[in-house]
């Protein structure tokens, strides 16, 4: 190589040994040799990729598969023949026949310096680390031998620890500059708290002026720390005032688990994504203390109800009643992430959220009110613990007006990773807990609650209702197995049409709201399934300018990718992979249950005979389970 072409980027090297350099173009595949194995890759295939895919270990720190390449830690670097210095393996491109060397003298001892440089400024020890025996830099030590610190190690902490979010916390003497975050929160979710600032030194990541981080517009979502490879970034663990209420007799501490810490708990017991836990699960938190143990798949069933109901009231006031002010497309409300997206970026479009409450916060408001009724309990006693996938969960049940009850609705929101160290700390190994159901009045749920911890699981199970209690029909009619697969998937954004080609009688459940169907007869249902917020803004912008989903009824929106199966609460690592594998174990659970529609819950049925009388977006509904009131036909934030 050149001397002049030492400073050109790397991106524009000729990348190839001169005595062996062939042009190819795009979209033809390549020939190299890695460690010597001849291998073909495509044309514009990185080094770490064909690495990959072929079983040669690389190491890396700033990668991440969900992630734009940064080649930032240098820790990937792997020796090109012809070339003077190590080329980082994530961003070096093969557009013609190199040989690569990925285990060679140089390649170890650059190695071994980049983890000896990063320890050197890496604060505080591994025994209290949140991310002991799950952090990539400690990994990285171990493999590359580590025994001391060859250039010294900080000694004393420079920065303070940021705790005044309930969602995240930060402690950036544990960061080791990888932007990941960074990357998470600009690239991913399209938020941009988040920022690399000053030089050399005293670069370190923070917000905008240095403000904690509950004064940005961080949204909660947790994203963050699921791809932090360290310690810097964790959740707001209310572990201990858990164990002090369990602990105190006077407590009646109960648990509502979502849908999808059961899919994925089993990985922090070194469980292969995919399998679900349910019954194991509930056995093991009965033996940590809890005094019951609820499916908050019950809520969202519930929720469907609410959400369903206040649809189409929304519809009828529009097409019927020709109100203009009613706000459409509706939006879905689960999601406290996506929730508090709107609220800074769209605020304009916050009429369009539904008033129905995620299933968390309406479990909360029925746990101190009908429960409490039902078992003669005082809800100042009650201490409800909700099991989420979700960071932004416990920002939801600490909004000021989630209340309805009269008390704080739900105590305390517990990830999928602090849920499982609360059982390990309890000296309980998961997989081998007999199982065991959930106790009633809120232990049966339907499959349709259960979906909600995938995206497109909302749409789905409020399209089995709608379409049933509208045409008067069997979904499996229109649906095989009542699978509604055009609502499923991974892609960012989804856009369905269900067109309701007939219609039947009004059930009487809302005959009080709705004199006949004939106003949706041959009506065409747009709907679509968004997740992750950096999707949910071409779909606000393209509502904005008045485009195709702006069209739309009903749009489901998730926070994060992959919806709650990839929530900032669950196991580490994620990847796409493991998302679908989760997604996967929870359609198989759904398709096993006895009752898979929100409507055919007979103990939601029950509910509202028994406690919510007037029924769905009824008075006493409206005040327990929804954030705003609709009066007179309008909806009043």
């Amino acid at each position: 190589m050149k001397k002049d072409e030492l400073r050109t980027p790397v991106s524009q090297r000729p990348h190839v040994i001169e005595s062996t350099h062939v042009e190819k173009g795009i979209g033809e595949n390549v020939s190299v040799f890695i460690n010597d194995k001849k291998i073909t890759v495509p044309f514009g295939t990185s080094i770490l990729d064909a690495c990959r895919e072929n079983q040669i270990h690389v190491p890396t720190l700033c990668h991440h598969p969900d992630l734009c390449i940064a080649g930032t830690c240098r820790i990937c670097v792997v020796e090109v023949e012809g070339m003077r210095t190590l080329q980082t393996s994530c961003s070096f491109p093969i557009t013609a026949p190199i040989k690569i060397h990925t285990s060679t003298p140089m390649v170890r001892k650059a190695r071994r310096h980049i983890v000896d440089l990063l320890l050197s400024e890496h604060y505080g020890e591994c025994y209290t680390c949140v991310r002991n025996n799950n952090c990539e830099l400690q990994s990285l030590a171990k493999e590359y031998g580590v025994d001391e610190y060859m250039f010294g190690h900080v000694t004393e902490s420079r920065y303070k620890v940021d705790k005044s979010s309930y969602s995240v916390v930060r402690d950036m003497d544990k960061c080791i500059l990888c932007k990941r975050c960074v990357r998470t929160c600009i690239d991913l979710q399209e938020v941009g708290v988040l920022e690399a600032i000053d030089r050399g030194y005293e670069t370190h990541i923070s917000t905008f002026m240095e403000k904690p981080l509950a004064d940005v517009i961080c949204i909660n979502c947790g994203q963050c720390i699921n791809r932090c490879p360290t310690g810097a970034l964790k959740a707001n663990d209310p572990s201990d005032e858990i164990w002090e209420a369990i602990d105190d007799p006077t407590k009646h501490v109960v648990m509502q688990t979502a849908p999808s810490p059961r899919a994925a708990i089993g990985e922090m017991f070194g469980q292969e994504p995919g399998k679900s836990f349910t019954g194991e699960m509930n056995t093991a938190l009965r033996r940590i203390g809890f005094d019951k143990v609820f499916d908050t798949n019950f809520t969202a069933d519930l929720t469907i109800m609410e959400e369903g109901t206040e649809l189409i009231k929304r519809l009828y006031s529009a097409l019927v009643k020709k109100d203009k002010s009613v706000a459409l497309p509706q939006f879905t409300s689960c999601s406290p992430g996506w929730v508090k997206y709107l609220e800074h970026f769209y605020p304009d479009y916050i009429p369009n959220l539904s008033s129905a409450k995620s299933p968390q916060q309406m479990f909360g408001a029925l746990i101190k009110t009908f429960y409490a009724q039902e078992e003669g309990i005082d809800p100042k006693d009650i201490v409800c613990v909700a099991l989420m996938p979700c960071a932004a969960k416990k920002f939801e049940c600490n909004r000021p007006e989630m209340n309805s009850s009269g008390f704080k609705d739900v105590d305390y929101g517990l990830t999928t990773r602090e849920m499982g160290k609360m059982i390990m700390e309890a000296g309980i190994l998961l997989p081998e807990m007999p199982q065991s159901h959930f106790d009633n009045p809120f232990g049966d749920a339907s499959g349709a609650g259960l979906i909600f911890g995938a995206t497109g699981g909302v749409m789905e199970a409020a399209l089995r209702t709608v379409l049933e209690l509208v045409t008067g029909e069997k979904v499996e009619n229109f649906f095989d197995r009542a699978n509604i697969t055009p609502v499923r998937g991974f892609e960012g954004i989804k856009y369905a049409e269900v067109p309701v080609t007939k219609v039947g009688p009004v059930p009487e459940i809302l005959k009080n709201l709705i004199p006949n169907w004939d106003w949706l007869k041959d009506a065409t249902l747009k709907v679509a399934v968004v997740h992750g917020t950096a999707n949910a803004k071409k779909v606000m912008e393209d509502i904005k300018a008045g485009g195709k989903f702006s069209e739309c009824h009903f749009i489901e929106f998730m926070a994060c990718p992959g919806g709650c199966l990839g929530g900032g609460g669950q196991p580490i690592p994620t990847t796409e992979e493991i998302r679908k594998k989760r997604a996967q174990a929870i359609y198989s659970e759904d398709e096993s249950l006895p009752v898979r529609k929100s409507h055919e819950n007979e103990h939601v049925v029950s509910l509202y005979d028994k406690f919510l009388t007037d029924g769905p977006c009824g008075e006493i509904s409206h005040k327990l389970l929804h954030t705003h009131y609709i009066k007179r036909g309008k909806f009043i934030v």
